[in-house]
C-alpha cells in the first residue's frame, strides 16, 4: 500500500480521532483519581495525595517526551559521527595525494634550477598558497614540459578540493558537538524526571499506595469495557462488509476478516502478521528508555523493531513514525496499525485488534498487551497504517 505523507500533527484532529485538549499521562501504575476519590487540599503545608499524584503524572509524561527527544538526538549524533568520519578519511587521503603532488612539483623546480633554466625559490613555492600564481610570477610555466604542466594543474585542483573537504569536516565537527550536547541534555532531563517521580512516590504511605492501586484497577476495568465495545463495533462492520460483498455478487472469498475489506489489503495483512508475531515474542521484556532491543525496548523502539521484522523501515521516534504511513480512523484500525497517544505524540503501541495493543508502557514495566484505552479515550491521538 502506498504511503501518504502528512505534516506533523500539532494538536489537531486526525482522521476523526479526537485530540485531547490537555494530554494525560502514560503512567499506568499511578492513575488519576476517580470522582469517588475526591479530597480536600492539604492543610498542613504538605502536598495532598492528589497533588503528589498529579506531579508524578506530569513527571512521567515529561520523561517520556524527553525520551523521544533523546532518541532523535542519538540517531542524529550517530549519523553525524559517521559523516564526520567519512569526511576526515577523505581529507586524509587527499592530503596524502597533495603531499605527493607537492613533492613532485618540488622535484621539477629543482630540476629546472640544476639545468640553469630558472632559479626558483623552491622553499617559497612549497609554502605558496597558490602554486599557479607562483609559477606565473617566475615565468617557469613557459619552461615546463607537458607532463610537468599537467602535474601543476593536478596539484592546483587537488589543493582546492582538499581545502573544501577540510572546511566541510570542520563544519561537520561543529555540528557533531552540537548534537552531542543535545543528547547529553535530553539524557539528563529523562534521568532527572524519573528520579523526581521516584522520590515523590517513595513519600506515599502504604495506605495511599493501596488507594492508588484500587483506582488503577478501576481504570483497567473501564479500559477493558471500552475495548470490548470497539471490538463489537469492528466485528459488526466486518460482518456488514462481508454481507454487502456477497449481495453485490463480488467474490466474497477474497474478503479478509483480518482487515474487514477486500483482498487488496492482503499484502498489508501479511506484513502486519509478521510485525505482530515479533511484538508478541517481546512480551515480558523490560521497558528501558532509549532501548531498541533485543533485550529491552522503549515504546517507539518496539514498534520500529516489530515492523522491521516485517520488512518495513520506520523512523526511530514517535513524532516521525506518525508521519510514516496513512492515517485512519480508530473505527477502521487494523491489526498492525500504530496507535499514537497524547498531544505531543510521545507514546505509541501496536494495534492487535479488539481494542487491544502491544506496547512498552514506561520505566518499571514490561512489554505487554493492554487496552488502547489504558489512559482514557481522550489520550488517543491518531492511528497510522505504516505499510
Amino acid at each position: 500500500m502506498a504511503s501518504h505523507r502528512k505534516s506533523r500533527p500539532s494538536g489537531t484532529r486526525a482522521a476523526g480521532i479526537r485530540t485531547p485538549a490537555i494530554a494525560t499521562a502514560a503512567l499506568t501504575s499511578v492513575a488519576l483519581l476517580s470522582q469517588s476519590a475526591e479530597a480536600a487540599p492539604s492543610t498542613d503545608g504538605n502536598p495532598s495525595l492528589e497533588e503528589v499524584e498529579k506531579k508524578v503524572d506530569d513527571l512521567y509524561r515529561q520523561a517520556e517526551s524527553a525520551t523521544e527527544k533523546y532518541n532523535a538526538a542519538k540517531e542524529k549524533t550517530t549519523k553525524q559521527r559517521k559523516r564526520v568520519g567519512t569526511l576526515l578519511d577523505d581529507v586524509a587521503r587527499r592530503t596524502q595525494k597533495l603531499n605527493e603532488a607537492r613533492q613532485e612539483l618540488g622535484s621539477f623546480a629543482a630540476a629546472q634550477y640544476r639545468t640553469g633554466a630558472a632559479a626558483p625559490d623552491t622553499s617559497t613555492f612549497l609554502l605558496a598558497d597558490s602554486p599557479q600564481d607562483y609559477f606565473d610570477r617566475t615565468q617557469l610555466m613557459d619552461r615546463l614540459t607537458g607532463r610537468q604542466k599537467d602535474a601543476v594543474d593536478d596539484y592546483v585542483t587537488e589543493q582546492s578540493a582538499t581545502m573544501k573537504k577540510r572546511q566541510e569536516a570542520t563544519q561537520g565537527l561543529e555540528t557533531l558537538t552540537e548534537t552531542q550536547s543535545d543528547l547529553r541534555t535530553a539524557k539528563s532531563t529523562v534521568q532527572k524526571k524519573l528520579a523526581d517521580a521516584r522520590d515523590l512516590l517513595s513519600q506515599l504511605t502504604a495506605q495511599e499506595k493501596a488507594r492508588l492501586a484500587a483506582i488503577e484497577k478501576e481504570k483497567r476495568q473501564e479500559a477493558a469495557r471500552k475495548a470490548a465495545e470497539l471490538a463489537q463495533q469492528q466485528a459488526a462492520e466486518e460482518k456488514a462488509a462481508q454481507e454487502a460483498a456477497s449481495q453485490s455478487g463480488s467474490d466474497s472469498s477474497s474478503w479478509s476478516p483480518s482487515s474487514g475489506t477486500s483482498g487488496s489489503d492482503s499484502a498489508y495483512a501479511t506484513k502486519a502478521a509478521k510485525a505482530l508475531a515479533f511484538a508478541r515474542a517481546q512480551v515480558g521484556k523490560p521497558y528501558v528508555w532509549g532501548a531498541t532491543g533485543p533485550d529491552s525496548y522503549d515504546c517507539s523502539g518496539l514498534t520500529q523493531a516489530a515492523w522491521k521484522a516485517a520488512g518495513v523501515t520506520l523512523p526511530r521516534v514517535t513524532y516521525d513514525q506518525v508521519n510514516a504511513g496513512t492515517t485512519v480512523s480508530l473505527a477502521d484500525a487494523q491489526p498492525g496499525d500504530l496507535v499514537f497517544f497524547y498531544d505531543d505524540i510521545s507514546h505509541v503501541g501496536l494495534y492487535i485488534g479488539n481494542g487491544m495493543m502491544i506496547h512498552a508502557p514506561r520505566p518499571g514495566t514490561y512489554v505487554r498487551e493492554e487496552s488502547i484505552y489504558y489512559d482514557g479515550e481522550s489520550a488517543i491521538h491518531s492511528v497510522v497504517r505504516p505499510a
